[in-house]
């Protein structure tokens, strides 16, 4: 059974992400990603790293969404006088998605309630961050630089903009 939902969670990841990069209206691709993030963190899930899961969909499809959509709305991208209400047409990649993810996740619950895979050990929040920030520490701090130059960055040209 697992092995159906991962491949299915799967298609829903690339098919999100797609729609993600190809949607013209910015807040509708920051949903596709979004969604393509809890399908990822369901995938996770299910491979046995649930803290990894959460933090996809804490950090991920929160924090990072968030400051997305903050650096949209300050660049102005959209224009609201001339946006139309969106019709079934635009809701229903999203909804098929959420559909086929909320499905996924129903079906693993079930499934997971009889038997837990002991095929890999899984390890605490403890174990997980002694390895990330003791052995990736540099790392997690370079990533984290990078995010706040994009923002900085984004600030910039919203600024240059104005002028």
């Amino acid at each position: 059974m697992e092995p159906t939902v991962f491949y299915i969670l799967a298609a829903v990841t690339v098919i999100a992400t797609v729609l993600a990069i190809t949607e013209r209206h910015a807040v509708h691709a920051i949903v596709y990603l979004v969604t393509s993030f809890f399908a990822l963190a369901v995938i996770f899930f299910t491979l046995g790293a649930p803290v990894v899961a959460v933090f996809e969909v804490i950090i991920y499809a929160g924090a990072i969404m968030v400051l997305f959509l903050f650096v949209i709305m300050m660049l102005d991208l959209g224009q609201p006088e001339r946006a139309r209400r969106p019709g079934i047409r635009d809701w229903w990649p999203a909804l098929a998605l959420g559909a086929v993810i909320l499905a996924s996740v129903l079906t693993l619950l079930v499934s997971r309630a009889q038997a837990v895979s002991a095929a890999g050990r899984a390890i605490g929040v403890k174990e997980f961050a002694l390895a990330l920030f003791g052995k990736y520490g540099v790392a997690v701090e370079v990533i984290s630089m990078q995010l706040l130059f994009a923002l900085v960055g984004a600030l910039y040209l919203a600024k240059r903009r104005e002028r």
